[in-house]
């Protein structure tokens, strides 16, 4: 096994919800779970739409607002609330910068289209991939083989010299039927223990 890439999911991997209070209590006087609002931003048609780069992330909003019977000027202030739990893991990223000496590094996401501009001004973590393939620009999602050749072809390199890691089982399996290898995200630690192992075994 001679492993030249390491591809990483973003949302739920390197950017995660470690605090849920502030989101629990948005669903709550939205009268909904967590997981319900959380399927209307991520899920939900419209939110599919500004995954595939259909709708911008304010389009994406302004429904989502009109469909909770919230006022479009409350917008700033819901978004502010819903991601007032998530934080980068800066020691992931510093386990991901000291892998980029030796393999090349790719980011793959669903995500709208305000990620890379996030990635490259607001966090200043872009530096650390040499790859960034965002759903909403290349207008196709994971698991879609599609999304995972484009990534390939980015990174110059075939199937079975790239590990992928991603939350979503469906992600990995995506994956895996392209010839990828790949690992599912559970914590941070697991994943390190899981990659050195498949790294040092490799070449």
């Amino acid at each position: 096994m001679n492993i030249r890439a390491i591809i990483w999911d973003f949302g739920g991997v390197i950017l995660r919800t470690t605090n849920p209070e502030s989101r629990n209590q948005l669903a709550s006087e939205f009268g909904m779970t967590r997981l319900e609002l959380e399927y209307l931003v991520f899920a939900s048609p419209l939110g599919k739409k500004a995954q595939l780069g259909e709708i911008t992330p304010d389009d994406l909003w302004a429904g989502l607002l009109s469909h909770l019977g919230a006022p479009i000027e409350e917008s700033k202030t819901i978004q502010k609330r819903f991601w007032g739990g998530d934080c980068l893991d800066h020691n992931l990223i510093e386990y991901i910068q000291s892998l980029k000496s030796s393999y090349k590094t790719a980011l793959l996401s669903n995500a709208w289209k305000d990620l890379r501009h996030l990635l490259n001004n607001e966090w200043e973590i872009s530096k650390i991939f040499d790859e960034i393939i965002v759903s909403a620009e290349v207008e196709v999602m994971k698991p879609d083989p599609q999304i995972y050749q484009i990534t390939l072809e980015r990174l110059n390199i075939d199937a079975h010299e790239a590990i992928f890691i991603d939350d979503f089982e469906r992600n990995i399996k995506g994956a895996q039927r392209v010839g990828m290898h790949a690992v599912q995200f559970l914590n941070p630690e697991q994943i390190k223990t899981d990659l050195d192992k498949i790294l040092k075994t490799s070449n």
